[in-house]
């Protein structure tokens, strides 16, 4: 599962938190949302972002897979991909964006998720 979320200072006017998974340490899957992309529909100042089971394409809250993990093989998904380094320790992070209805990204962050 991805990991829930808490986030307070999200930006007025935000409609989504995007968040991009990615795996630093393996090239083809280590930027933009490698292990999938996420959509969480959001109002106010703070929210929580709820967890999405591997391979799943929407969890609780709204949430939702905008790009699926771009993992082949064994390892694809058709939504999000977890952590699966098979212990090499590869460290994980995720680029969150917060997104006016419109689409215009109005700030961004980047999130050190750990190794695996």
């Amino acid at each position: 599962m991805t990991p829930a979320i808490a986030r307070s200072g999200i930006p007025a006017g935000t409609a989504f938190i995007i968040g991009e998974f990615n795996d630093r340490d393996f090239a083809p899957l280590s930027t933009k949302g490698g292990h999938g992309t996420i959509s969480w529909p959001v109002k106010g100042a703070s929210a929580n972002l709820g967890a999405i089971a591997e391979n799943a394409t929407k969890g609780a809250g709204g949430a939702q897979v905008m790009k699926a993990a771009r993992a082949t093989g064994q390892f694809a998904s058709k939504g999000y991909l977890a952590p699966c380094s098979g212990g090499r320790g590869n460290r994980y992070f995720i680029d969150l964006k917060a997104v006016d209805a419109q689409g215009k990204i109005l700030d961004k962050l980047r999130v050190e998720m750990g190794r695996y």
